[in-house]
């Protein structure tokens, strides 16, 4: 029986790929297939229903329903079978239809005389394309050979649509993805690029679905899997000397690449007519359609594994996709769904821009892109199914906009917006050597946001009069395993010495959320912002805070220090952590080694609870930096992650610059210095809020420098705090139109 159902499969499959060959516009190859679906199956209909947005289905094409309805019948994802069809991606069969739940009677189709229906999802690894439905009179229930076959048509029809084969004639496939396409994201980092795309994997596309030798298939599939499991076992051995939980995950990653049911199923799938490509898609786009819908967080952690084994056996079938000696396009515009801080290191500054589907606006990936001054737009949904390499891109994180193929007038303004940022950074190069001071002779510090030793060539050029926050993570990050205490020691006081005698804030181990080691077993936390993270993490680890403490103690040689715990949400935390860095010192210096001449110790306030600490910890801490980022989210309960509700709050509300001044009040009466650090320190309207309630430093991404700069130099600050407070005394929610009003006047 199973070698007469593979046999009318191949032959239905051989038969579909000649129909598609057949010269003709898309519309008459999907009415023949639907004829040739119909009389192969013995079924009185078969219908093509495809996307034509992301929400809903049309059909497209049918044999055996009214042919009138054919483009005017439509339905929301969800509704009727097909509908449910499409929204489970996953098959739906049933001898009686009409009583089915969520049933919907569609007059215009004249589908009532039918009672039987089987409809299976038209789908590509995660994208859904459609659905495709037979029906019968009869009321009976599809048997498994017949579902069974009904997908694997439905395989080659997603892959043929991805071809472009249902859009204009033959000679015009592909052209689905010719057309300019806007992308609504995240901005991840500010700024603004032209270039060409460069997919990090690109799509494997699958040009022969249909196998015409079963045997000759599996024979390449057998070939593939087998290189296949000698990397995965390359990379287990390679990762013997990582802690047990990092080689856990790699046992696991081989024991699926070894799994005897997942390579039954493609050899079941080639007997059944697809060649070794499209079976391994097919099981690839079938298992993420059961992973996505469970409600276990373990399985859904599995997909992006089984994910990572279907692409990589897919390249080795296909030979496309990276290894392949491409060379990157001029202008390089990295678009991913995601990405590793070491992966984007190794593409260095040779990119113009980074846009991806996934990532954080806290994330490595992020914090990586502002080291290398370049846009970052992330939550682009599509963007990798759409994009092409080498296809033209528009890149706006200012705004969170990514143009994909844009039209001449788009590109046109955009290059005009270019431009004239280019010419702002040039009348700003020339305040570089000048300070930031107000026409009444107050100085405000402005201090650059680093993490890489690549950042710190930006100290000279930018202006900047140190570097407020070092972010020490990102050499933990871009590793498979904890770096040793000599490695970070050398590290640091590369960066030390390449300050040049300018101050620099070493913000220890800020890890946890969304920036999680590779070496590091993920928690599952259901809120990790406000989780086990940063000071938290160090101190129950304490053997990794000590080690770090340690290197930092020898960077310095002698030399001033600089050090501030990240997320001190309590001052007993803050008091923990001194101690361990007072021990360290005194324990070198028990040594006969160097200890700092100069050693102050600081604490990020990225919480509102210390805001009320007792007045002992403002006079204990040598200084403070306010996180801006998460003070912000925790001060209006806003997840700076949700699009829904980042924006909803403004951070010159009076309520937050209230209690920013209780902070400056507090800090002033024991002599603390103060500095605020964030994404609203390098926005000038903010920046300039915030000097004239009185705090004295900011700090901020080099690039933000300048135009800072160039405002406070034109400023009274004095004269602008009295506008805020008169706008406050009078009852305004926010004082930005205040501020902004006394900016249009100078």
């Amino acid at each position: 029986m199973a070698e007469r159902r593979d046999s009318n499969s191949r032959s239905l499959l051989r038969r579909l790929r000649d129909t598609l060959a057949l010269q003709g516009d898309g519309q008459h190859r999907l009415d023949r297939i639907t004829h040739l679906i119909a009389d192969s199956m013995g079924t009185a209909v078969c219908s093509i229903y495809l996307f034509r947005d992301p929400e809903t289905l049309e059909l497209c094409a049918t044999e055996g329903l009214n042919p009138q309805a054919v483009h005017h019948t439509r339905l929301r994802i969800g509704e009727g079978l097909v509908g449910r069809v499409a929204r489970m991606g996953a098959a739906v069969n049933t001898g009686n239809a009409p009583s089915e739940p969520g049933f919907r009677y569609m007059a215009e189709t004249g589908e009532e005389i039918y009672s039987s229906f089987l409809g299976v999802p038209i789908q590509r690894v995660g994208e859904k394309m459609g659905v495709l439905v037979v029906q019968s009179k009869a009321q009976r229930q599809f048997s498994d050979d017949e579902v069974y076959g009904l997908e694997v048509v439905a395989m080659v029809l997603a892959e043929m649509t991805e071809l472009g084969a249902f859009v204009g004639d033959h000679e015009g496939m592909g052209q689905s993805h010719r057309f300019p396409v806007l992308f609504r994201g995240t901005s991840g980092q500010e700024g603004a690029c032209e270039g060409n795309v460069w997919l990090h994997e690109p799509r494997v596309v699958v040009t022969n679905p249909v196998g015409d030798d079963p045997d000759a298939e599996q024979a390449r599939l057998s070939e593939a899997v087998e290189e296949l499991q000698a990397q995965i076992n390359d990379m287990v051995l390679g990762a013997a000397g990582l802690d047990v939980d990092h080689r856990q995950v790699m046992e696991t990653y081989r024991m699926l690449a070894n799994s005897r049911g997942w390579m039954r199923r493609m050899s079941e799938d080639i007997e059944a007519g697809l060649s070794a490509e499209a079976a391994v898609e097919k099981e690839q786009s079938t298992n993420r359609a059961r992973l996505e819908q469970s409600g276990d967080a373990y399985l859904r952690e599995r997909l992006s594994d089984l994910d990572d084994l279907s692409n990589r056996l897919l390249r080795l079938l296909t030979g496309q996709g990276r290894d392949t000696g491409a060379d990157l396009p001029e202008n390089p515009v990295l678009v991913a769904r995601n990405i590793g801080p070491a992966e984007l290191l190794e593409y260095g500054r040779s990119l113009r821009g980074v846009v991806l589907e996934e990532g954080s606006v806290g994330s490595h990936a992020a914090i990586v892109a502002r080291a290398l001054a370049i846009p970052l737009v992330i939550h682009t949904k599509r963007v990798t199914t759409e994009a092409l390499n080498g296809d033209p891109i528009l890149v706006d994180g200012d705004q969170g906009v990514v143009h994909l193929r844009p039209e001449d007038s788009v590109a046109s303004a955009f290059r005009d917006k270019i431009a004239m940022q280019a010419e702002a950074q040039k009348r700003y190069a020339d305040l570089r050597d000048l300070p930031a001071t107000d026409r009444a002779g107050l100085t405000i510090g402005l201090d650059m946001n680093a993490g890489l030793m690549a950042d710190l060539p930006s100290l000279a050029n930018s202006g900047a009069d140190g570097v407020g926050l070092f972010r020490t993570e990102l050499q933990f990050l871009i590793r498979t395993s904890v770096p040793r205490r000599d490695e970070l020691a050398l590290t640091y006081k590369r960066v030390i010495d390449a300050a040049q005698g300018k101050p620099v804030k070493f913000r220890t181990l800020d890890i946890g959320s969304d920036k999680v080691l590779p070496y590091m077993k993920p928690q599952d936390e259901p809120n990790p912002a406000m989780g086990w993270r940063a000071i938290r993490v160090g101190l129950d680890k304490p053997g990794v805070l000590r080690m770090q403490l340690q290197a930092l103690l020898r960077a310095a040689q002698g030399r001033p220090l600089q050090v501030m715990f990240p997320f001190i949400a309590c001052p007993e935390e803050f008091y923990d952590a001194r101690d361990a860095l007072l021990r360290q010192r005194d324990r070198e210096a028990a040594m006969g080694r160097p200890v700092p001449e100069d050693l102050k110790i600081g604490a990020m306030l990225e919480t509102p609870s210390l805001g009320f600490a007792p007045d002992s910890f403002y006079e204990t801490c040598d200084f403070i930096s306010i996180g801006g980022n998460d003070l912000k989210q925790f001060f209006f309960a806003a997840d700076r992650e949700n699009e829904r509700v980042r924006r909803r709050y403004d951070t010159l509300d009076t309520s937050f610059l209230t209690f920013l001044e209780r902070i400056i009040v507090r800090s002033a009466a024991y002599n603390t210095k103060l500095s605020f650090c964030g994404e609203d320190a390098g926005r000038p309207v903010e920046a300039l809020t915030f000097a004239a309630l009185g705090i004295r430093t900011l700090s901020m991404r080099p690039a933000s420098i300048g135009p800072v700069k160039h405002l406070i130099r034109r400023a009274d600050l004095a004269q602008l705090r009295q506008i805020i407070h008169r706008a406050r005394n009078e009852g305004h929610k926010s004082v930005r139109n205040a501020v902004t009003s006394y900016l249009a006047q100078l």
